[in-house]
């Protein structure tokens, strides 16, 4: 579930933003101040911060700068401040949006939505897409292409494939294989070498990727020379 924390010093708004987010599906932390906010920062993973800039002890902005070297999440500052100065101050330590008081809560909870959707939209590349050479899937949409045309895999044959190339360069037994694609240590080991045969087909027909290593397995190589 994405975790919001709510920074503010007046507890009667903090709350009825906590209300609001938690009845869209977000689960919610509150503090009332900011030095209690670093603390849980330091301890506990959140998905998007919103944060008022005055408050007593250490102001908003104070806050935004030591936390910004502890989280990449997106930083709301949701302030009654709204001067170009403060703004600009803001986006300069960290902030990523800019929010006054009075606000309209629908408007909060739509910054916040479109927040979080580019936040995840930005996490897919680095770990669900895997290239190398001609050869690249999507682990998120089970789609694979070869020379960026789409190739049609069945479930197994793409989750096999899913497989040898997150461990690309590494000799895999039948044995393992089967274990991690098929999840089980009982059925028929032959299965394995039935789908090789179909991702080759489909795939690598030339047997330049899927590489045989007689008697131990199967490998996906690392590295592909086009030259």
């Amino acid at each position: 579930m994405t975790k919001i924390l709510i920074v503010d010093d007046e507890q009667d708004i903090a709350q009825l933003i906590s209300d609001v987010l938690k009845d869209e599906g977000f689960d919610t932390v509150i503090k009332n101040d900011g030095y209690a906010a670093i603390e849980e920062v330091k301890n506990n993973h959140f998905d998007l911060i919103l944060l008022d800039i005055m408050m007593p002890n250490i102001s908003g902005t104070e806050t935004c700068n030591k936390i910004r070297d502890l989280v990449s999440c997106p930083i709301i500052f949701v302030t009654a401040k709204n001067q170009t100065i403060d703004k600009l101050l803001g986006f300069e330590i960290g902030a990523d949006d800019y929010i006054t008081k009075p606000f309209v809560i629908e408007e909060l909870v739509a910054r916040v939505k479109a927040h979080i959707r580019r936040e995840n939209r930005a996490n897919i590349s680095p770990s669900n897409i895997i290239k190398i050479g001609d050869i690249e899937i999507n682990k998120e949409s089970y789609e694979a292409k070869k020379k960026g045309e789409p190739v049609v895999l069945s479930t197994k044959e793409f989750e096999l494939l899913s497989y040898l190339m997150s461990n690309a360069g590494v000799v895999l037994s039948k044995e393992q294989i089967y274990n991690a694609v098929w999840k089980t240590e009982y059925g028929d080991i032959g299965t394995v070498a039935v789908n090789i045969k179909s991702l080759r087909k489909k795939l690598d027909p030339e047997e330049k990727y899927i590489i045989t290593i007689w008697g131990l397995g199967y490998k996906f190589v690392k590295v592909i020379n086009n030259d």
